[in-house]
């Protein structure tokens, strides 16, 4: 593509259209031009919102679409979803349990970058919650012009007291590009590795944006090695029929790193020897699941937890049957099943293993017209059991419920 000259392009982003004389192909270059300058709105720092209340109560949202679950270190649970759509209109809401998530709070704190003085809508869509190991809270959310402008950017505010009242959180900070989607894994060496997709291409409008990130596009790591306080991009793999990547890491016993990512086609793996600055040609794992959000995540008894749709392994019907399995040989077999949730509509599994072993999942039903947030409680033995064991297991937990009546 004919590459306009900085000068020129400067000049004629200052001049009203009809004044230029543009061939086809500068016509075009001139039309990504304005749009890129439009994505700079994403730019701007979103505010967080620590007091949403009434504008933001259950009665006013009409959708809601999981992002994630954790717990801070007094016990209290926190939990994260989208409101509004999953698009341009989306925007956070946050909410939290002081018992075991018997109750929840009505929303405590919304990351809504909407604006009324915009040229079009600004969302805030993915992203995700995790508790670090000094017990700091981590929000991870994307900010974006439209659903995807080509580049978006993943953005991080941390609070250093969620178990008080009120909790304090720091102004976002924009890490990168793209988006985070999943919590960090922390390596063996002590590092963290935060996964961060880049999309193939802007949406709409935004289509042929950003073409200087192309090659960047796809799953990448960033490293911290100070807690969170620097973050280093330290590598990159593009999957064949990308999409939103969601990819996972885990670290396997032989220091070797298993990474799993989203396809149009299904779940595809990649590993790495070298602490994941480089990666093997992606292949396709013995895992069968839908185009849909999954999650990998290694457990304190070092066995590692998949949760997928399907009553096996390797098969699925959708976005139904969300189950939960265990792995004592990373990966390449697997036990248990159980079914966390039978219906459908059922997708985006996040969650974390408390102190005690219990394992928490949140995960979002019938989006757009129930949208239900639920989480389920359970164990490594009722996964084995392939039923509640535990008797402070539970399952189909409700967090929240948007109650808006729609027109």
């Amino acid at each position: 593509m004919l590459r306009l000259a900085p000068a020129f392009l400067t000049l004629a982003l200052l001049l009203p259209a009809q004044s230029l004389d543009l061939s086809p192909e500068q016509t075009r270059e001139f039309e990504i031009a304005v749009m890129e300058k439009i994505a700079d709105l994403a730019l701007i720092p979103p505010r967080l919102n620590t007091n949403p209340l009434p504008a933001y109560d259950y009665d006013q949202l009409d959708y809601g679409m999981t992002i994630g679950i954790t717990r801070t270190p007094a016990g209290r649970l926190w939990a994260a979803w989208v409101a509004g759509e999953d698009g341009p209109k989306a925007f956070f809401v946050l909410a939290s349990s002081d018992d075991d998530g018997l109750t929840w709070s009505k929303p405590r704190l919304v990351v809504d970058g909407q604006s009324k003085n915009l040229p079009m809508y600004r969302s805030i869509l993915v992203g995700n919650l995790w508790t670090d190991p000094q017990g700091r809270l981590w929000l991870f959310f994307n900010q974006s012009m439209m659903q995807f402008d080509g580049r978006s950017g993943v953005w991080a505010a941390v609070c250093e007291n969620p178990d008080a009242d009120p909790p304090v959180w720091s102004a976002p900070r924009r890490l990168w590009h793209g988006f985070t989607l999943n919590k960090p894994t922390i390596l063996s060496t002590g590092e963290w590795l935060l996964p961060v997709s880049l999309n193939p291409k802007g949406f709409g409008p935004f289509e042929g944006a950003f073409r200087n990130l192309d090659p960047l596009r796809g799953a990448n790591l960033f490293a911290s090695s100070d807690q969170g306080a620097t973050w280093t991009r330290r590598g990159h793999l593009q999957f064949p029929n990308a999409t939103w990547d969601e990819h996972m890491t885990v670290e396997r016993k032989d220091g070797s790193l298993w990474m799993l990512a989203r396809t149009t086609t299904g779940l595809m793996q990649s590993t790495s020897a070298d602490g994941g600055r480089t990666w093997a040609t992606p292949t396709v794992p013995g895992i069968n699941h839908p185009v849909a959000r999954f999650h990998l995540r290694r457990l304190a008894s070092g066995k590692l937890l998949l949760v997928k749709h399907g009553e096996t392994i390797d098969t699925h019907d959708g976005r139904s049957k969300l189950t939960a399995w265990l792995s004592s040989d990373d990966g390449v077999s697997w036990s248990g099943g159980l079914m966390l949730d039978e219906r459908k509509g059922i997708s985006y599994p996040d969650g974390f293993q408390a102190p005690d072993g219990s394992i928490y999942i949140s995960y979002d039903r019938n989006r757009s017209t129930d949208g239900e947030i639920l989480f389920a409680k359970f164990t490594e033995v009722d996964i084995l059991a392939k039923s509640l064991v535990n008797p402070k297991s539970q399952l189909k937990n409700l967090i929240s419920r948007p109650t808006k009546k729609k027109p």
